[in-house]
C-alpha cells in the first residue's frame, strides 16, 4: 500500500488569507472578486468549489475572516482587525510592524 506524496504549497485557507489581506477595499472582497484572485494566482476554482467554500467557513468560525455581509459562504469578507494587532504585540521598539508599518507596540 503507498500512500499519496504530500501536496506542495499553500493551503486553500492559506491562499484566501493572503488574497483578502492584499484587498485595499473598505468593505472587504466578495467571493466572487475571492474566486477571480484563486484562479489568477494558478488555483482550479471550478474543481474545487466546495473546499473553498468550507475554507472560508471555517475561516470566519476561528476569527480570522469577519463577513462584512451576507450570510454562510456568500457575499464580502475582510481580515478580522483583532487578528492584526494580535501580531503586532510583542514586537521589539525598533522593529517595524509587518501590518501598519509603525515603530510603535499596540
Amino acid at each position: 500500500m503507498t500512500s499519496k506524496p504530500k501536496k506542495v504549497g499553500f493551503s486553500v485557507g492559506e491562499l484566501i488569507v493572503k488574497a483578502v489581506a492584499a484587498s485595499k477595499e473598505r468593505n472587504g472582497l466578495s467571493v466572487a472578486a475571492l474566486k477571480k484572485a484563486l484562479a489568477a494566482g494558478g488555483y482550479d476554482v471550478d474543481k474545487n468549489k466546495a473546499r473553498v467554500k468550507t475554507a472560508i467557513k471555517s475561516l470566519v468560525a476561528k476569527g480570522t475572516l469577519v463577513q462584512t455581509k451576507g450570510t454562510g459562504a456568500s457575499r464580502s469578507f475582510k481580515m478580522n482587525k483583532a487578528t492584526e494587532t494580535e501580531k503586532c504585540v510583542g514586537k521589539a521598539e525598533n522593529m517595524l510592524c509587518w501590518r501598519c508599518s509603525s515603530t510603535d507596540l499596540h
